[in-house]
């Protein structure tokens, strides 16, 4: 059997499944010479034909005058670690790491210092713990940062300068018990210090009444009387805190003070356990 023929189909305007290989004159345009009426540009860049081209800046309704750059805004909240959830049900941030020296007290659990200390690795920073039990931080150290060296364990005493920088900030956690020594590393620029109690000693009042940022896990009645006196809570704010849950804080300074309650995430209750008040 004979292969049928096809009568070749006309195509002059270059609109159907095939391009013309050539112009009008037959010529062929070399393939990095624009076209002609890519040639006349006009005020708002080349000519296109409708539904070619890429609908972008060179377009005139997205060009904004001088006059307009003022009404520009972008909408950011706070910075920092969102270490919970706060009455209305909003993300609690808290700015641990500031251009200046930030001194934080915490009386909790080192459970709720090593999620503060996981979600601080989680925004870039890099914290130091000097600590009189190492073996208690070791899992978390190696399990944070996806295996690049973020959080470092130090004996007590043994902690060195961490050279701090608005790039490379530093949280330092000391865990030492009620009765901490004195700090080896200051407050400074870009490093913070927090200091873990797990209950109130004989120093507790000083080093609450020279902290910046004070956070307080549930507290004995006598526990909440010092605290209420020295932080000047309100009296009803007080009451509350020897009732608060495992996972619940109160986080107060000199402007003010919030509730907050810390969820763990999956992983962090994989690595750390359920949340509690004492370890």
């Amino acid at each position: 059997m004979a292969s049928p023929t096809y009568q070749p189909r006309a195509n002059t305007n270059g609109n159907g499944w095939r391009n013309p290989v050539g112009g009008t004159d037959g010529s062929r345009r070399p393939s990095h010479q624009p076209r002609q009426e890519e040639e006349q540009a006009g005020p708002g860049g080349p000519k296109l034909l409708p539904g070619y081209g890429l609908r972008g800046p060179r377009r005139s309704p997205h060009v904004l005058t001088p006059e307009s750059l003022a009404s520009l805004t972008l909408p950011v909240g706070d910075d920092g670690v969102i270490i919970g959830i706060d009455p209305q049900n909003q993300p609690a941030v808290l700015s641990l790491l500031r251009p200046a020296p930030l001194e934080i007290v915490l009386v909790g659990s080192v459970w709720m210092a090593q999620v503060l200390a996981l979600r601080t690795v989680a925004t870039g920073a890099r914290v130091a713990v000097e600590t009189a039990r190492p073996p208690a931080w070791a899992q978390m150290a190696q399990a944070a940062g996806g295996g690049q060296q973020c959080v470092s364990v130090h004996d007590v005493r043994q902690i060195a300068p961490q050279g701090p920088s608005v790039s490379s900030p530093v949280l330092v956690i000391r865990d030492m018990g009620a009765r901490p020594p004195r700090n080896q590393l200051a407050p400074g620029p870009w490093q913070s210090v927090l200091t873990v109690l797990p209950f109130l000693g004989p120093r507790s009042p000083q080093m609450l009444g020279r902290a910046d940022l004070v956070g307080l896990q549930r507290l004995s009645p006598e526990e909440a009387e010092v605290v209420t006196r020295i932080m000047r809570l309100p009296e009803q704010v007080g009451a509350v805190l020897p009732t608060l849950s495992d996972n619940a804080m109160l986080w107060c300074s000199r402007d003010g003070h919030q509730f907050v309650m810390t969820q763990p995430t999956d992983a962090e209750t994989q690595l750390l356990g359920g949340p509690r008040r004492m370890d």
